[in-house]
């Protein structure tokens, strides 16, 4: 048995199974590291938002171009989540895993010293390709660590930081700006980094696989080219020198390559991402619901904080404070959402919640000088609670009819679809601002809330519309998950 043991370990470059001191480390160690991890990826992607007129002032651009910062990271993430899973097998999880908080950490410090705009997007990709590789690699080191009895209460561990570092964003970023230098919101991510690394050298399992699928290195540049460019497009729509027969241009290049993308994965024995999932029909309305709802709630955490800051007058650290109240939200009240599924089921709960999210965000668009205080933290706690429910359903709802061995590369669909519908949504949130907004840069406070309000009306106008994507649903799908005791109709 133990020769058993020691073959296999040496074929995940692992010590034996009977090295106990050093399992039992890893085991309780383990989640802490995932959760740092998590942690900086889940706090970077909020901090930066009530930073936003502080940056764009100190490098002398629009606001609204700042919308190329925060794409950027999570457009990376899209590009570079699907060969994650990839290179833990051919290199190692403890080697990915901590050359990404390596890249992570050196892109935070190089983002701190940037001077101009269009440095401070190359940092934000490279920190992006860090990220990429950091909760995917920690999730699936995790299941190959713990038994299927450990993993539920490890992973709840886990999802802790990643709904602080959401709440706790805001008024980090908003507290930064006030007593200190910009640079110091990426300053933070350094110690946090070389304290992940070290732990990582010391204490996480190296599990690689002996044999590994080759590299689908024609569908990687396919889908990165195709989304990169669909993502500058959008980006530099309405305020670029370019005709619009260009623009028609670019977008038809980006059509051809994510169309020649999806002609490669017919033909690739293990594709970069596997398209033929989308057959299943609850995972085809997730994907695509996380999708078109995103391009309508995604740009919210980036226009509020305009709103609050250029439009109202707010501090920084009064605009984290505004905005605290969703992540808190969806904290507080995230037990409540199994009980919701498996009363009214995911057909009912996701086009009733979509069609609210839509109308609270008609809400946003009546707030100015005149509105309370205490009513803008109620509505951002409601809103807070419908995205948090949005989100958990949706993500859930994959993982319904998927067997398995298809688990893996549905997740990496699923997260590769989510980070790029939030690079989207940031990209579709500007340009709705940018339509309304007559000069962003000269802008007086009056114009600012004015076009605001009228973006914040059509994204919520886009979020209701979203629903139709949820009419494919039937009654009784995702009842495997929710446990809802839905009456199918005859026939099935």
């Amino acid at each position: 048995m133990r020769r058993s043991q020691a073959r296999k370990a040496r074929a995940l470059d692992l010590p034996a199974r009977n090295d106990i001191a050093l399992t039992d480390t890893a085991k309780r160690l383990l989640p802490w590291l995932v959760a740092i991890g998590f942690f900086m990826e889940s706090l970077d992607t909020t901090i930066l938002n009530t930073a936003v007129p502080a940056v764009a002032q100190a490098l002398n651009v629009p606001p609204l171009s700042m919308k190329a910062v925060l794409a950027s990271y999570t457009l990376s993430l899209a590009v570079f989540i699907p060969i994650s899973g990839w290179m833990a097998n051919r290199f190692g999880t403890r080697r990915v895993f901590a050359s990404a908080i390596g890249i992570f950490t050196l892109g935070s410090f190089l983002c701190g010293i940037s001077s101009d705009i269009h440095w401070l997007v190359a940092c934000r990709i490279l920190q992006g390709c860090g990220g990429a590789l950091m909760l995917p690699v920690g999730r699936l080191t995790m299941v190959r660590t713990f038994p299927k009895s450990e993993l539920i209460s490890a992973m709840s561990f886990v999802a802790i930081p990643g709904l602080i570092g959401p709440m706790l964003g805001p008024l980090l970023g908003g507290f930064i700006i006030g007593y200190f230098h910009w640079s110091v919101i990426f300053f933070v991510n350094i110690p946090i980094g070389l304290v992940g690394l070290y732990m990582v050298y010391r204490h996480l399992p190296h599990y690689r696989e002996e044999r590994n699928y080759p590299l689908d290195i024609v569908g990687l540049v396919l889908f990165g080219s195709g989304i990169s460019l669909l993502s500058y497009v959008l980006e530099v729509f309405g305020e670029t020198s370019l005709s619009g027969r260009e623009m028609l241009g670019l977008l038809a290049i980006s059509a051809a390559l994510l169309g020649a993308y999806g002609l490669n994965t017919t033909r690739t024995a293990q594709p970069l991402l596997r398209l033929g999932l989308m057959r299943i029909r609850t995972f085809r309305v997730s994907v695509n619901g996380n999708l078109f709802t995103r391009l309508g709630m995604g740009g919210i955490p980036f226009l509020l904080p305009l709103l609050y800051q250029i439009g109202l007058g707010f501090t920084p650290i009064q605009s984290g404070l505004l905005i605290m109240p969703q992540a808190l939200a969806a904290m507080t009240l995230k037990l409540t959402m199994p009980l919701i599924l498996r009363n009214f089921g995911y057909r009912r709960v996701l086009i009733a919640n979509t069609i609210c999210l839509g109308l609270m965000i008609f809400l946003f668009s009546s707030i100015d000088a005149h509105t309370p205080v205490w009513l803008i933290v109620l509505m951002a706690f409601t809103y807070g609670f419908l995205t948090s429910l949005q989100y958990t359903s949706m993500n859930t709802l994959a993982y319904a009819d998927v067997s398995e061995h298809e688990a893996s590369p549905a997740s990496t669909i699923a997260s590769t679809v989510q980070q790029m519908a939030v690079s989207f949504g940031v990209a579709a949130a500007s340009l709705a601002a940018a339509l309304f907004i007559p000069d962003g840069l000269h802008a007086t406070p009056s114009q600012m809330i004015h076009g605001i309000h009228l973006a914040l009306l059509a994204l919520g106008a886009l979020t209701i519309v979203s629903t139709i994507v949820f009419n494919g649903l039937k009654d009784g799908d995702g009842v495997a998950v929710s446990r809802h005791n839905a009456e199918l109709p005859s026939g099935g």
